[in-house]
């Protein structure tokens, strides 16, 4: 048996590979004003799709839909098959709230009632 595949066949199923990567990841990379879809996300790193993105390197911005993910700083690594793979050298969680600069009880009263506000 052969294990020869034409490069025409092999080109079909990797654009046919990219594309159901596409179509299955909700992430995204956001860089200025360009929004790229993510194939494939890792601990490490994450990959787009070479026809689509140019070489980014630097701040991004990866959401899951419409919620912010994370805020990262990238490097580009390698490129393989249509993809192009990308390293974190650093990614800072996104937080819905301001981090809190003192401890917070968690039996503390969520607001306080002043006595001149309490008229009957």
């Amino acid at each position: 048996m052969t294990t020869f595949v034409p490069q025409s066949v092999q080109d079909a199923l990797d654009a046919a590979r990219l594309d159901g990567m596409k179509n299955k990841s909700r992430l995204r990379v956001a860089t200025d004003d360009h929004v790229f879809p993510v194939l494939r996300m890792w601990k490490d790193g994450f990959s787009v799709e070479t026809a689509d993105a140019p070489q980014l390197r630097g701040l991004v911005d990866l959401y899951d839909g419409t919620r912010h993910l994370s805020q990262c700083l990238i490097v580009a690594s390698d490129e393989d098959a249509g993809e192009m793979r990308y390293e974190f050298k650093r990614a800072t969680l996104a937080a819905d709230q301001a981090p809190l600069d003192f401890y917070r009880a968690p039996d503390a009263p969520v607001a306080l009632i002043a006595q001149d506000d309490m008229r009957l």
